[in-house]
């Protein structure tokens, strides 16, 4: 079995996420979202009315396995 640790910091409309993996970071709001993992994925998000939730996902992993 595994363990997991993360921490979020908020900094203004910033906020920075570690976690035993590294840092990683994100921006935005309710309505649109920016976050850096930090493999380097980046992933874009966009909430519209009723409750739809549009996301995507870019770039890949720069480390293979699971720890």
């Amino acid at each position: 079995m595994g363990w997991h640790y993360s921490k979020s910091i908020k900094v203004g409309p910033f906020r920075i996420n570690l976690s035993r993996h590294g840092v990683g970071h994100s921006f935005g709001n309710r309505r649109f979202h920016v976050t850096t993992t930090p493999d380097g994925r980046r992933h874009v998000s966009v909430r519209l009315p009723g409750g739809f939730h549009v996301g995507k996902t870019f770039g890949g992993r720069r480390y293979h396995g699971h720890y």
